[in-house]
């Protein structure tokens, strides 16, 4: 199947890996119903397998031991008509996410790749989707949410900031000078953010990462530190974070 190549460079294995990724999207997508219909479960243990052409094919595994290659999930039709389609696609398209990076390293030790080269892999391979984010429709969820992630962060600040400041001045200067005012924020947000620490771990802001600020003490923090997604946010009314929810209300 795949006997005699064998991908030497950091670029060549990223290309072995894209193809094989690009074939199991395919079976697991636009080919899925010719997918279902060779994994039947009548039939002995069968893999998933994708070649670097972007060609896929369903068949037994590797007579030889230890195999040329690391080996797909085996078994994969025997779950077939146990689950849900979906859910059956889904266990597929994790398995295959495995062995894909399996796949890739093995080349990588195989073949001597230091710390710096094994990272650079990584990190080429890790800007992709995984298959399993491609078939269940996440991959385009997570674009929408990141492209909302930044609007809620400054709408977040600016509603803050429009509360301060009706306090101090009461309503009767709106219209103009609240759309002044959303001029500057957007123009000083990046500055701000610079020097925001994440209230939880201390680190810095990146500007690639979901922030959320609460509402009581004013500290932000990485979505993910108080374990707060984008969508779950958009819900949020008014967020607290761990350590104002925990503190008693004062009499």
């Amino acid at each position: 199947m795949d006997a005699g190549y064998n991908p030497r460079t950091v670029e060549e294995v990223f290309r072995d890996f894209k193809g094989r990724r690009a074939a199991l999207i395919k079976a697991l997508t636009t080919d899925v119903e010719e997918f279902y219909q060779q994994c039947d479960p009548e039939k002995e243990n069968l893999c998933l397998y994708g070649f670097p052409s972007e060609q896929w094919e369903v068949n037994l595994p590797a007579e030889e031991v230890p195999p040329e290659l690391p080996e797909p999930a085996l078994g994969i039709n025997f779950a077939r008509d146990g689950m849900q389609d979906k859910d059956w696609l889904s266990l597929v398209a994790v398995h295959s996410d495995a062995w894909l990076l399996a796949v890739a390293f093995y080349f990588g030790a195989r073949f001597g790749f230091d710390k710096a080269d094994r990272k650079r892999l990584f990190n080429m391979i890790n800007d992709l989707p995984t298959i399993f984010e491609v078939v269940t429709g996440m991959s385009k969820k997570q674009g929408k949410e990141k492209s909302s992630v930044s609007n809620h962060s400054s709408n977040k600040s600016k509603s803050n900031s429009k509360r301060g400041s009706e306090s101090k001045n009461t309503k009767a200067m709106q219209s103009k000078d609240e759309d002044d005012e959303g001029v500057a924020l957007e123009a000083e947000d990046e500055e701000e953010h610079e020097e925001t620490f994440c209230g939880a771990c201390g680190e810095s802001y990146t500007a690639d990462e979901f922030w959320i600020c609460c509402d009581i003490c004013e500290k932000w923090f990485h979505g993910k530190c108080v374990k707060i997604t984008p969508a779950r946010a958009e819900h949020i009314k008014q967020y607290k974070c761990p350590s104002c929810s925990n503190k008693r209300a004062r009499p």
